[in-house]
């Protein structure tokens, strides 16, 4: 039996502007207020999956190596070790005791969490098979100079090196396919290209991972497409093909970076896709929420 959980270890903040690209302010700032400096509060959720064999993290935030003039910039705030506090505050779980985790891809936001600090290739979680799309860890070392400042190679490169030569690291490529397939633990994925190249979205008969492709439930609607991505008209070409998927297979979306719907189903089958029911946080702090499913 599969238990789904979404972790909450921090939040951060980005520009409105660069989160929604071509839709102007006076629409965007409806959806999420911007502060003085124009920034929107984000989510930095995570998800675990505990099965009789194994315990799974989808992704692990920003992290808290980065120093205080980063954690300004991007209006970080988190406790100390938030993911190890919460992993066992709420579940009774210690770092060892994560069998697998699975990265979206490798911006600083979504691997912050890989290592114990930003000097050493100690991985936070010394036991799990990190889960790594060949194709995106290569463009990641070599990004062009639009996203370079996104990818903090300097601090995954050692870790990821590290659990390679252990033997840690599966290697997953191609558009789709298995992460993992062993009896009641079945996860799969397919990958968008918009956001960035062979973005990994973790699936099974349930839920689909959004990631970046759809960060927030505002970005279902399919020109809602964030300035940062590195080719926004893929992106739309993405959500359409990742709609048709997620209705056909009756999918449950998990959104990482909504602050107060952590999923959503889409209900039109029209071709705006831009109809869906949301699920919300549900608690004032949304530190912890548990997934039931029907």
């Amino acid at each position: 039996m599969k238990n789904y959980y979404i972790l909450h270890p921090a939040v951060f903040k980005l520009d409105g502007g660069a989160m929604f690209g071509i839709i102007p302010k006076p629409l965007w700032s409806k959806a999420i207020p911007a502060d003085e400096l124009n920034r929107i509060q984000l989510s930095l959720r995570v998800m675990l999956i505990k099965t009789s064999k194994r315990n799974i993290l989808i992704d692990t935030g920003i992290g808290d190596y980065h120093g205080d003039k980063f954690d300004n910039r991007f209006g970080v705030v988190g406790e100390k070790n938030p993911l190890i506090k919460l992993l066992k505050e709420q579940h009774e779980l210690f770092p060892e005791d994560i069998t697998d985790l699975i990265v979206t891809h490798l911006h600083f936001d979504h691997v912050g969490g890989l290592g114990q600090d930003a000097t050493s290739p100690e991985a936070l979680f010394p036991n799990a098979t990190l889960h790594i799309h060949r194709e995106h860890y290569e463009y990641a070392l070599n990004p062009t100079p639009r996203d370079t400042g996104s990818f903090h190679s300097q601090y995954f490169k050692p870790l990821v090196e590290a659990a390679d030569k252990a033997g840690k690291v599966h290697w997953v490529s191609g558009k789709e396919g298995v992460i993992l397939e062993d009896g009641e633990d079945k996860l799969f994925f397919k990958c968008s290209f918009g956001h960035t190249p062979h973005l990994l979205h973790p699936y099974d008969e349930k839920f689909i991972y959004m990631a970046d492709l759809v960060p927030t439930s505002h970005h279902i609607p399919l020109p809602w497409v964030m300035g940062y991505d590195i080719n926004p008209g893929q992106t739309t070409a993405d959500k359409i093909e990742f709609f048709k998927f997620i209705l056909k297979e009756n999918l449950t979306l998990i959104f990482e970076h909504d602050m107060n719907f952590w999923g959503g189903k889409i209900t039109s089958k029209g071709s705006d896709y831009e109809k869906a029911e949301l699920f919300s946080t549900k608690s004032s702090d949304h530190q912890k929420f548990e997934l039931f499913f029907d």
